[in-house]
């Protein structure tokens, strides 16, 4: 699943520039949060929060605005004095995503991301917080409009939550990790974490670590054993990773994603 197909299965009914722009910029916000970088969370979840308030605002009014601002959008949809009609088609679900985009927008310029704030600093609470209701967005409104199976949507937010390491170069389709500071089981984390759910089999493996047979071997026996449980091979003989693998790559190895 990469974001053009996303955005094909969500417009129609869903604007596609307006969509274009929602997956893109939450991609963007998911990136760089990975990669340690906290400030563009923050600053970023207004942006984002302005995408998807216009997506929810057209859906609910019948009106494309792609310039309205984040407040006008919202009221409409919050509707106090019961004066619009509402398209929108769980009524719930479009004031509990307004109440959330409120949020984002609200938290990015109370908290001086907004403007230069001397006692504000970046920090990673605060881009979680950004992150995870930014996540919940997506997949809300994935929820109401995606036209495939709704049983496919976690995997689908796996998907596009997972974006190429920029520490990974693919030449002749072949992924080849650039850090020369990774052990044979770091790079076989990297290399599976790029894969996402298309995995790798042990053959495409041993071409893209530069390694031994028989060290590539061990490193993924380990990840594969029931003291770590970090990849797992499949009926189809391709391996991926397990939840434990993906955390170990984020909270652990965040910083050898990228070349910096």
């Amino acid at each position: 699943m990469d974001a053009a197909t996303l955005v094909g299965q969500i417009s129609p009914p869903l604007d596609n520039i307006l969509s274009e722009s929602l997956v893109r910029e939450f991609l963007d916000i998911e990136r760089r949060f990975v990669l340690g970088d906290w400030e563009p969370a923050t600053l970023n979840g207004g942006q984002f929060a302005q995408i998807a308030s216009r997506i929810i605002y057209h859906i609910d009014s019948g009106n494309l605005n792609r310039r309205k601002g984040v407040d006008e959008c919202l009221a409409y949809v919050e509707d106090e004095k019961n004066a619009n009609t509402h398209m929108f088609p769980h009524r719930r679900t479009a004031l509990h995503l307004s109440r959330v985009l409120r949020t984002i927008y609200k938290f990015r310029s109370q908290r001086g991301a907004v403007h230069i704030d001397p006692d504000y600093t970046a920090n990673e609470m605060d881009s979680t917080l950004i992150v995870s209701l930014s996540r919940w967005t997506v997949s809300e409104i994935l929820r109401v409009f995606w036209k495939g199976s709704t049983a496919d949507i976690a995997q689908v937010i796996r998907e596009i939550v997972r974006f190429e390491v920029p520490a990974i170069l693919v030449i002749d389709n072949k992924p080849l990790v650039l850090r020369t500071d990774c052990s044979v089981e770091e790079e076989i984390l990297l290399l599976l974490h790029n894969a996402g759910e298309k995995g790798m089999t042990r053959t495409s493996i041993g071409q893209s670590v530069p390694k031994s047979a028989p060290d590539v071997t061990r490193a993924l026996q380990k990840l594969l054993s029931s003291a770590l449980r970090q990849a797992v091979k499949r009926e189809d003989a391709t391996y991926i990773l397990t939840p434990n693998g993906t955390k170990r790559v984020l909270e652990e190895l965040s910083q050898k994603l990228s070349l910096s």
